[in-house]
């Protein structure tokens, strides 16, 4: 069953021309309890610049996390992995590069009434062949259902959030993230999302399409 929705997460939802502006990203989020407290965490994100068969990045990410008083407010340590194939200027050649990352953050899950509130705090060390950099990012998150009274199984939902990156050095603005879209609650195992994001750096902005998939096994 695991594999079969991982594969599912895999089929393009979207049919966009090889020069679209508009990219892909196809994630899966999974946790797995492994003790009263602990849990561990795993993630593969797969993004295109077009539907499907453009890499702009591949992302693995793992990660140990502990319960504080309760499972919603967590601790996580983890690694990521993530190959980059950026464009060259306004030409079709690609650089890539491999990018090793270090990381820690805290996770306060909140219930307002019916509505779901996240929160996350991530500080990232970041390695590079010949660089090293620092990384702050602040993840908020609202998730509201539509059918039932609260989120539980078999709830469509809505759901928003915005992320903000800072970097630890002179120019300390990096990125924002903003997005928007709707949810599945299938269980208390498995929900999908179908989203629009778009991306804001200090120059440029790039859109992309998300379909999710989140696991708790």
């Amino acid at each position: 069953m695991k594999r079969l929705l991982l594969l599912l997460l895999l089929i393009p939802t979207i049919s966009l021309a090889q020069n679209s502006d508009l990219g892909n990203w196809m994630i899966y989020n999974g946790s797995k309890k492994i003790a009263s407290r602990f849990n561990w965490h795993n993630e593969v994100q797969y993004r295109n610049y077009n539907a499907i068969g453009d890499l702009e990045q591949l992302l693995l990410r793992t990660g140990l996390g502990y319960n504080l008083t309760n499972k919603n407010n967590n601790i996580l340590v983890g690694y990521a992995f993530v190959r980059s194939e950026n464009y060259t200027g306004n030409g079709s050649e690609k650089t890539a590069f491999n990018e090793h990352r270090t990381f820690l953050q805290f996770s306060n899950h909140q219930l307002a009434g019916p509505v779901v509130l996240n929160h996350r705090y991530r500080f990232e060390q970041r390695f590079f062949s010949n660089d090293f950099k620092l990384r702050f990012r602040y993840f908020f998150s609202v998730q509201v259902p539509l059918n039932k009274d609260k989120m539980t199984d078999k709830t469509f939902y809505l759901s928003a959030y915005d992320e903000l990156f800072i970097q630890i050095e002179k120019n300390a603005f990096d990125r924002n993230r903003l997005y928007g879209g709707l949810g599945y609650k299938l269980n208390s195992l498995a929900r999908f999302e179908l989203g629009y994001m778009t991306q804001q750096f200090s120059t440029i902005s790039r859109d992309q399409m998300n379909l999710m998939l989140f696991l708790n096994f």
